[in-house]
């Protein structure tokens, strides 16, 4: 990926990034490694039986998905604070995308700390999740996927 030096100015994005089509054998992995076993998210006829239309994704996975795509923009080492907001469940065939911006940039004795809003939208334009994210980068930190 190419480097660009640009300045992590307030409105600056991120390259937009999408996940999917998510599989229910994607939730079922996921179902084993987060240790998450509700059938809700595995089993069609328990899913259905509780009035859902089908499996479901478990909300943690999108956050997964989100805090990749900014540690993959920012940094994992630069990462101080990691939030998230569940807005609608995420189906299989589902296709998220997934996007940041800059909204304060603050130089403090030690770097820049740089506060990001991220959102996890699905392909109806729908939000997953909504979230933010604070990172401590050095003042001459060049993010490689970067747009203003």
């Amino acid at each position: 990926m190419t480097t660009h030096a640009i300045a992590l100015e307030v409105g600056t994005t991120a390259e937009p990034r999408t996940f999917g089509p998510l599989t229910r054998q994607m939730f079922v992995r996921y179902s084993g490694a987060s240790g998450d076993l509700n059938p809700m998210h595995y089993d069609d006829t328990m899913a259905t039986a509780a009035g859902f239309p089908s499996v479901f994704s478990q909300g943690m996975h999108q956050g997964a998905l989100l805090a990749t795509f900014a540690t993959d923009w920012l940094g994992a080492a630069n990462l101080r604070r990691f939030g998230i907001r569940f807005r609608e469940q995420v189906w299989p065939g589902d296709t998220l995308t997934c996007t940041g911006t800059v909204v304060s940039s603050t130089p403090t004795g030690s770097g820049r700390l740089v506060t990001v809003d991220l959102v996890c939208a699905r392909q109806t334009g729908g939000t997953a999740l909504a979230g933010s994210a604070d990172f401590l980068l050095d003042e001459g930190y060049n993010s490689p996927v970067t747009h203003t």
